[in-house]
Parts: C-alpha cells; sequence; structure tokens
C-alpha cells in the first residue's frame, strides 16, 4: 500500500500545522483541501501545491484522497465528520471530537456503517513524558490509579479571542477553557484512569467581559474503575503558566507530568515554550530518573518543531492502523470519554446536579 492521500477540512491555523504533519509523514501525503470558503481554500491550496474542492466528496472523487482532517471551529465536527464519512474517508477530526456525547455516538455510528475508521487528535499522548506516565500505570507500579488531578493556570487576552471570529462564543466556538484549552489533558486524564461514569462541576467567567463563555472550571470526575479525578482549569491568571496531569495510585505512589509550561500553546500564534516533562515520580526507586527525563527530553524537544511534530506522529499511527485493519491508537470511543467530561461540566452546572454517563 502506498502512502494514504488526505485531504483537509478546513484551512485555518491549525490547519497550516497538519499540513506539515501530513508532509513529514512517511505514510501520508496531502493531495486537497475543502471548505466554506472557496477563496481562503483556494489560497490555502496555492501555499501547498494541493488541489481546493468544495466537498469531501470531491476530494475523494477527484483527488483519490482516502482520508480527512477536520480542522474547523468545534461545532462544526460533528456534522463534518458525518458527511466525510458517507463520502467514503477515514476521518481524524481535530479535538474536541464533538460537543455532546450524542454526537459522538453519531459520529462513531457512522464510521461503523461505513466501514471507515475514526480518530480524534490528541497528540500530547506521543509526548515521551506522557508515554511515561502510561507505562508506569500499565505495568502496575503505582498499583490501581485512584486520584487523577487536572489542572490548568493559563491567560488568554482580549486580543486572542479577537483574532478569530469564532473565539469565545457559544453558537460559533460552543464554550471556552473547557472546550478549547482543556481537552487534551482531559483526554489524557481519561487514557489513564478509564472511562467516566459521573461529572460534578461548575463553570465561571472569572474577568473576561468581552466573551460569552467560561474562562475557568472545577469539577470532580468518578471513573467506572472507582477512582476519582479533580478538575481545575482556568484562562483567568496571567501570563499562562502550566498545565499538569498526575495520577496517584494505590500503592501510594504518583507520577505526573507538565503537558504545557512557561506559556500556553496558541495554535498558529506560537511555539511550544517548554518542553514537556516530568514532575512528579514516586515510585520506589524510580525518583532519582526525573532529571535525567527532563534533560533527555529538553535536548529532544531542542531538534524538532513540537507545534506540528506529534500530529505527524498520529497521522503515521492512523495510517498504519487503516493498512492493518485495526483500531487506530485513538478511536472516537477515546474521544468520546474526554467529550463526556466537557459536556458534563456544562450540564451539571446548570442542573446543579452529578452527571451519570454509560
Amino acid at each position: 500500500m502506498g502512502k494514504l492521500k488526505f485531504g483537509l477540512y478546513g484551512y485555518g491555523k491549525v490547519a497550516q500545522l497538519h499540513a506539515k504533519a501530513i508532509a513529514a509523514s512517511g505514510r501520508a501525503t496531502l493531495v486537497s483541501v475543502c471548505g466554506r470558503d472557496p477563496g481562503k481554500a483556494a489560497a490555502f491550496a496555492r501555499s501547498w501545491g494541493i488541489e481546493a474542492r468544495a466537498t469531501p466528496a470531491e476530494m475523494a472523487e477527484r483527488d483519490g484522497a482516502q482520508a480527512v482532517v477536520i480542522t474547523t471551529p468545534h461545532p462544526l465536527h460533528a456534522a463534518q465528520a458525518i458527511e466525510s464519512l458517507a463520502a467514503g474517508l477515514h476521518v481524524l477530526v481535530e479535538k474536541p471530537m464533538a460537543l455532546q456525547v450524542a454526537d459522538c455516538d453519531a459520529m462513531i455510528a457512522a464510521a461503523r456503517s461505513s466501514g471507515r475508521t475514526l480518530g480524534v487528535i490528541s497528540q500530547r499522548r506521543w509526548y515521551p513524558s506522557c508515554l511515561r506516565v502510561k507505562r508506569a500505570i500499565d505495568r502496575g507500579e503505582i498499583g490501581a490509579p485512584l486520584l487523577g488531578q487536572v489542572i490548568i493556570l493559563g491567560w488568554r487576552d482580549e486580543a486572542y479571542y479577537r483574532s478569530d471570529p469564532w473565539r469565545g462564543s457559544w453558537d460559533k466556538e460552543g464554550g471556552g477553557v473547557i472546550v478549547n484549552q482543556s481537552p487534551h489533558q482531559l483526554d489524557l486524564i481519561s487514557w489513564f484512569m478509564g472511562p467516566v461514569a459521573g461529572v460534578s462541576g461548575t463553570w465561571i467567567n472569572a474577568n473576561h467581559p468581552y466573551i460569552e463563555v467560561d474562562d475557568s472550571a472545577v469539577a470532580t470526575v468518578n471513573f467506572r474503575s472507582g477512582g476519582l479525578g479533580s478538575i481545575f482549569v482556568s484562562n483567568s491568571q496571567k501570563p499562562g503558566i502550566y498545565a499538569k496531569v498526575w495520577v496517584h495510585g494505590g500503592s501510594g505512589a504518583s507520577v505526573g507530568v507538565q503537558t504545557d509550561g512557561g506559556a500556553m500553546f496558541i495554535a498558529g500564534r506560537s511555539g511550544v515554550a517548554e518542553p514537556p516533562f516530568n514532575d512528579m515520580w514516586t515510585i520506589p526507586g524510580q525518583e532519582a530518573s526525573l532529571e535525567a527525563w527532563k534533560r533527555e527530553d529538553e535536548a529532544f524537544f531542542s531538534k524538532i518543531d513540537a507545534t506540528w511534530y506529534f500530529f505527524s506522529k498520529q497521522v503515521d499511527d492512523f495510517a498504519a492502523a487503516i493498512e492493518a485493519g485495526v483500531p487506530p491508537s485513538v478511536t472516537g470511543e477515546d474521544g468520546r470519554e474526554a467529550v463526556k467530561i466537557m459536556e458534563g461540566i456544562y450540564r451539571s452546572s446548570a442542573a446543579k446536579a452529578t452527571i451519570f454517563y454509560s
């Protein structure tokens, strides 16, 4: 099998990063782009030497596209994924997968009925520091994962929210810090802790009067395993500090990763300020590894462009899974778990009650 032919649905800032990732992939090639604005799609296509089309079906029929990466604003993901699957394309959708669990279910059902593969962008799973956490949990080195923590303290200024017309509104973005800045860490905590059973949370807009949506939220998550999670996320703290995911096990040992530091990453506007690193590790006999791992990760990140490198790793994984006829590392079902937490916070805040999920 040759390289998997990809199209892009969307032509904005993050689409540029995905184009770079696909160009660097050993298993994929970019053939076309589509979107609602023909002029913007054509300009993007010229810059990459590809074709501009009106629909995913045209990308499949005229360019031989076999898969698509959806990079559009969050409220569009579900309908565009289903449209692309119906056109016979495999779909890799940017985070968050959708805004409601029901939409995730519809996307998963569409993938099954079409016989195509559905995956969700979660490139931080390929960070070496995140892989160490997952391996330690899978090996039983902390016992059963009983307590999980997500902490995000960052800042978004007015210029950020004015940089795209869809930012900061319910109808165009679908939410604030919960749906935009938090999904990667929510994905990691569900990857580490397992499926979500219930969510109790609330949100506020602390100091961004020029937007409609949340800039801060707190929540408690119940996992099916019996474990608990604590979620504390905010865009209201200057100048942008860090994002952390920690897991504490039944043995009393803990592992963790700082996924973002220095300043929060903004696709198309900034680089990765500080390499992610393991900032908590109390497995007996392994505590001294932290400094060596940090030096190793700093050296590695100095050699790559982290804004798109890990997208490329996920594209390679997705293409290899399709060739082998197996699920990709991040499935639609995986993406659904992060959406449970996101949707659960909004629903719980409105109902003032815990929201339970199957």
